[in-house]
């Protein structure tokens, strides 16, 4: 969630630092900051909002240092203002500190440093590392062991990052449970929370694991175990470009991201799908296989977006693989005791790999002898190295903090996993090479559907200062109902609840009127006829309507008041085409308020904190 980044060797960091903290900006934030040591001296700037006022205040310091560490800040502990802002300091102001995470015995350990007489400046729990680490640099120990020996005493989360004046040849980094990467350069070393901030600078990485602590020099690096043991680590390479994480040309991320789903939509099943033989080749799940076409149940775990593409997922597998499947949301599932076994797979879905809390349920699942699998998008990410296998979705960076491309990719992989299994299990030649062909037309038809993004934002004109929203779908389309209100909330701020369509008899109907705007989901499937009835019950109440439907069809138009229509596919695939009018809508709805569509208040791409 928070964004750190940090550099040492023999450039001026000022401007590298506030670089990578922009290319952090899509995370979410609330203040910003950063630590350098100024021709000996400790000098520590930051405010509370945007990274652009930050970078106001040091254009008329005229600062340089080879050496600094930045931040952005998602508030857990304390308001957001520059006095909780990261870095943190000792009293003296020799030693800066950056924090992601949460520190769960900072209260104990707080006033443990109090009566030791440590004076605290602020809200939050990070500032206890600061005074920690000073507390064993008081007694002798050098910074490394300093900070070890605090590590020892600190229970919860972190990512964190340390730089000492009376020592400003180094940075310490040490990670449990939030994300952080070494860059390695010539004759210069980064530190980051996220690959994107140091991009510009090298696509040479090494990631750190849990448990793990580094000492970074400009030229050289050493990673140890908190235990003080020396690890090899792996140097990778990004595959990533620059222009991947630039907007394009395009007014917001989350605009570009919905327009880049035909291009992301075909790299998800390119070099996988195989029409001619009705079925899938994923690589990722090769050694797994027989175990995983075995299983006598199937879950899946997820949080947010990603655990509304699983519930599609449960529909696919169910219908064709014939396996129960359970779905489960990740914060709650390490928390109730699972009855687990070796004769279980548990697929656990996530854009960015680093989700906290599904995460430590696929650590639970792997400590109960349960076959743990993952999907993710962002390569290397933590998540896809701790899977015991698993599916890249390949979608390309997002940077938007609502999730759209992502959510479609996750879609067309578990259409790929359903298809790989079913065929396993005997689904017939006809049946797999419909499913193959239907998939392969899928980029295709998102294009067609793109071009309605003129008539999409006229209906958005129409609703935009409304205060509440109902969106309602059956079968394959109720997760769709669900994500379209997500996606609403999330940037627009209107209330917005998705329910399965027949459930609005059971208390959301007394809510309709004149003034509750309600989103049918009503492709010509299974159950369009129960749809039109339920369309009917909301006409009758005087409702409005739009309705997501098929092209051709004339049918709704009489009960509606306004149609998007999409192209026609299989049953299954119908969630990938009828999410996206939804991404549309709420986009141009929240551009039309005026509100900031990238970065919305209080939410993070990333949630690395429970």
């Amino acid at each position: 969630m928070c964004g750190i980044v940090g550099y040492i060797g023999n450039k001026n960091c000022v401007p590298i630092l506030i670089q990578g903290l922009k290319r952090l900006e899509y995370r979410g934030y609330d203040s910003a900051g950063i630590g350098i040591i100024h021709e000996n001296e400790p000098i520590i700037i930051k405010n509370k909002g945007k990274v652009s006022l930050l970078e106001e205040k040091l254009n008329d310091l005229f600062l340089d240092s080879s050496i600094g560490i930045g931040h952005t800040r998602w508030a857990t502990h304390g308001i957001p203002n520059e006095q909780n802002a990261h870095p943190h300091t000792n009293k003296d102001r020799t030693l800066f500190i950056i924090h992601n995470g949460i520190i769960e015995n900072f209260q104990v350990l707080k006033n443990g440093l109090i009566s030791l007489g440590y004076q605290f400046e602020s809200d939050t729990d990070s500032e206890v590392f600061a005074h920690l680490i000073d507390s064993f640099l008081k007694k002798g120990y050098n910074l490394s062991k300093s900070v070890q020996m605090a590590l020892n005493e600190v229970s919860g989360t972190y990512g964190l990052a340390v730089i000492y004046s009376k020592e400003p040849d180094k940075i310490i980094v040490a990670r449990k449970g939030s994300p952080l990467v070494i860059g390695v350069g010539e004759g210069e070393n980064f530190i980051a929370s996220d690959v994107s901030a140091i991009l510009a600078h090298t696509k040479n990485v090494i990631y750190l694991d849990d448990g793990e602590f580094a000492e970074i020099y400009k030229d050289s690096y050493v990673v140890k175990t908190i235990a003080d043991e020396t690890i090899e680590k792996e140097i990778h390479e990004i595959n990533m470009s620059i222009d991947e994480i630039d907007k394009g040309g395009y007014t917001h991320f989350m605009l570009k991201e919905i327009m880049e789903q035909p291009e992301s939509t075909r790299n998800s099943m390119r070099g996988r799908l195989l029409i001619d033989e009705g079925s899938a080749k994923l690589g990722g799940l090769v050694d797994v296989l027989d175990r995983l076409v075995n299983s006598k149940r199937i879950l899946i775990s997820a949080c947010g977006t990603s655990w509304h593409a699983a519930l599609v997922g449960e529909y696919m597998l169910e219908h064709f693989a014939r396996i129960p499947v359970e779905v489960e949301y990740a914060s709650e599932f390490r928390y109730r005791n699972p009855i687990l076994s070796a004769e279980d797979s548990i697929f656990f879905i996530s854009q960015s790999g680093e989700t906290s809390d599904t995460l430590a349920a696929l650590r639970e699942a792997k400590s109960r002898g349960a076959l743990a699998l993952g999907i993710c998008n962002v390569v290397g990410s933590t998540i896809a190295r701790e899977s015991m296998s698993g599916v890249y979705i390949h979608a390309g960076p997002e940077i938007g903090v609502a999730s759209t491309k992502a959510f479609t990719a996750q879609l067309v992989v578990l259409a790929l996993i359903t298809l790989l299994i079913s065929k396993r299990k005997g689904l017939n030649n006809f049946e797999g090479k419909k499913i193959a062909k239907a998939l392969s037309e899928i980029p295709d038809q998102i294009e067609q559907i793109l071009k309605l993004n003129n008539e999409i934002e006229k209906i958005a004109e129409e609703f935009k200062d409304v205060h509440n929203f109902l969106y309602l779908g059956r079968g394959y389309n109720f997760p769709v109902a669900l994500e379209g209100a997500l996606k609403l909330k999330e940037i627009s701020y209107i209330h917005a609840e998705g329910y399965p369509a027949a459930e609005m008899k059971h208390g959301p109907i007394a809510l309709i009127d004149e003034d509750m705007p309600v989103v049918f989901v009503a492709p010509k499937d299974s159950t369009y006829e129960k749809i039109l009835s339920n369309i009917q019950e909301v006409r009758a109440r005087g409702g409005r309507i739009i309705a997501v439907a098929d092209n051709g069809d004339g049918e709704i138009d009489k009960l509606v008041d306004y149609t998007i229509k999409i192209p026609r596919t299989i049953e299954m695939l119908t969630p990938i085409l009828t999410s996206i009018p939804l991404q549309l809508l709420a986009y141009h709805i929240a551009v039309k308020k005026g509100l900031d569509v990238d970065q919305p208040r209080n939410l993070a791409k990333s949630v690395t904190v429970e």
